[in-house]
């Protein structure tokens, strides 16, 4: 009965993780093919893109997977259920899910420093026309060993750190070296592998700074402000066109004596060409898009964004205040910086942890809205990628664009997803602590209560609590993802302040957004750098 039990239980977990599984696949592959160039669309760069955003959302729905199993070992009044009650059943469980998150990670980090960064450099040297197959991959084998090294190099620095007190003074060097071995040995390479995702992630919480937190402004306030008038944009740019065509006829006359223009008035001329060509295009682009019916039903749509704008901004809201009370319960309650801030439980009231613990028990309830949180994680992040393109500190590297992204920027954009949905993990954590780490697991507390009447004595009485560090270690268990994420306290103390650096940079661009005005309804289509051949994806 207890194995039938077992069997149930984890299949219903697993099954909803598979069904997970394919929506993130069809929405990956949506979502590339949208924005990817159909004039330089290449199979490796689509499938690599794909392949390495689905890797790192499917590594995110694992998450509700581990907390459901560590709560479903237990009944509401704290007692194991009959297939948990072994310790040896319980860990085979949770070590079904370390091998998962084993294997994904192990899958990012072949992602991150080998994969990507080869097929980037494949596409960025076939740009020269004098190179052939074979020296392509050679320069790509090149530049991507640089990478490789590099995550050797976290990997041995994780494996090796210690993180006990090492042997003493008085201890030869082979004793030092052979306790090394025996700490990597018996950690499973755990240390390795979670300081080598964690590196990543510190790369991730610099991208949620900059990319998330301006998005999660920019995409609630955008909606519910909507576009331009598309008629009135026609209208106004009819009106520069002929004030260009003007100004270019009144430059052009100066030589109709046949004398040369001046190099200050060829330098206009030219510009004024240059501008006049955008316009012309950005014409056709607004007379496509006034017949088009997306235009029309977006119009009508117009009372639906506004009230998922407010949603969104009100989720927004939601995600702040509740980061804020992590926070600033982690400043009053931790022991501070040595122990990377890190509390065991919540002492302040946290609204989206309350949430999920009140969901956890209504299996998927809870797996459902993490799988929207970090849904709205990615597509606020795309949202300020899309809005504010691809940087490299001042320099611009590349735009976002529907149905006119480069291979690389695919590729870049991808890479960035997946170090913000590998940061969404510890965000989570922070938003909702308790959740995290125990889900809902109670367990009891035995207490003696004196009795009164004709036999005197004590009357043993249990009473149940939430798990939290005070809780025997045989009684509550952590999840794997959390031991992943606090593995190192330095780790743990920079996500702190990355937390408050977050806090400020969403209210920062929730001012700017507010101070900005709307968008046209051809956002993005039309660029002075682009080539009249892109037209052609939006004419045909």
């Amino acid at each position: 009965m207890a194995a039938q039990s077992l069997l149930s239980e984890s299949l219903l977990g697993w099954s909803i993780f598979t069904f997970i599984l394919l929506v993130i696949l069809a929405f990956c592959w949506v979502y590339i093919r949208k924005f990817q160039s159909r004039q330089e669309s290449e199979v490796v760069s689509t499938i690599t893109a794909i392949c390495a955003l689905a890797i790192a959302l499917i590594t995110s729905a694992l998450l509700p997977v581990d907390i459901f199993l560590v709560s479903f070992m237990k009944y509401p009044n704290g007692t194991y259920k009959e297939w948990a009650a072994n310790n040896e059943t319980r860990g085979q469980i949770e070590d079904t899910v370390l091998y998962g998150y084993y294997t994904l990670y192990s899958i990012i980090l072949f992602c991150v420093f080998l994969w990507i960064p080869f097929v980037y450099f494949y596409y960025e040297e076939k740009d020269d026309d004098n190179m052939n197959k074979c020296s392509q991959v050679n320069n790509a084998l090149k530049y991507t060993v640089g990478f490789a090294i590099v995550c050797v190099v976290l990997l041995l620095i994780g494996a090796f750190v210690p993180l006990e007190a090492p042997p003493g003074q008085n201890s030869t060097q082979w004793e030092k070296v052979q306790y090394l071995f025996e700490e990597l040995g018996s950690s499973h390479g755990l240390p390795a592998l979670s300081f080598s995702i964690s590196s990543l992630t510190l790369i991730g919480m610099l991208a949620v700074i900059t990319y998330t937190a301006y998005g999660m402004s920019v995409l609630p306030l955008n909606l519910i402000k909507g576009t331009r008038s598309v008629v009135y944009e026609r209208l106004e740019n009819t009106e520069d066109i002929d004030d260009v065509e003007h100004q270019i006829e009144k430059l052009k006359s100066k030589c109709t004596d046949g004398r040369p223009l001046s190099s200050r008035d060829r330098q206009n001329l030219q510009e004024l060409e240059g501008k006049l060509q955008v316009l012309r295009r950005r014409g056709r682009h607004l007379e496509i898009a006034e017949r088009n019916c997306c235009t029309k039903v977006g119009s009508a749509l117009r009372p639906v964004k506004i009230l998922l704008g407010i949603f969104f901004i009100l989720v927004a809201l939601l995600f702040t205040v509740a980061l804020f009370i992590s926070n600033l319960d982690k400043a009053l309650h931790s022991a501070g910086i040595s122990s990377g801030f890190i509390i065991f439980g919540t002492n302040l009231t946290n609204p989206l942890n309350e949430l999920l613990l009140a969901l956890q028990p209504v299996f998927p309830l809870d797996y459902i809205l993490i799988t929207v949180i970090t849904m709205y994680f990615v597509v606020t992040s795309m949202a300020g990628i899309r809005n504010m393109g691809i940087w490299f500190f001042w320099i611009r590297l590349y735009k976002i664009r529907p149905k006119r992204t480069r291979p690389q920027a695919l590729l870049f954009l991808c890479m960035i997803l997946l170090l913000i949905v590998l940061h969404t993990s510890y965000m989570i954590y922070s938003l909702a602590p308790q959740y995290v780490m125990y889900g809902s697991q109670k367990y009891l507390v035995q207490s003696q209560m004196p009795t009164a009447g004709l036999t005197s004595g004590n009357a043993t009485s249990g009473t149940t609590r939430i798990c939290d560090a005070d809780a025997p270690e045989d009684q509550c268990t952590v999840t794997r993802s959390y031991l992943f994420l606090h593995k190192f306290w330095f780790f743990s103390t920079i996500y702190y302040f990355g937390n408050w650096a977050f806090i400020g940079a969403f209210l920062i661009g929730l001012v700017v957004s507010c101070c900005r005005g709307k968008k046209s309804v051809i956002e993005g289509e039309v660029e002075a750098d682009d080539s009249d051949l892109s037209d052609d994806e939006y004419v045909h």
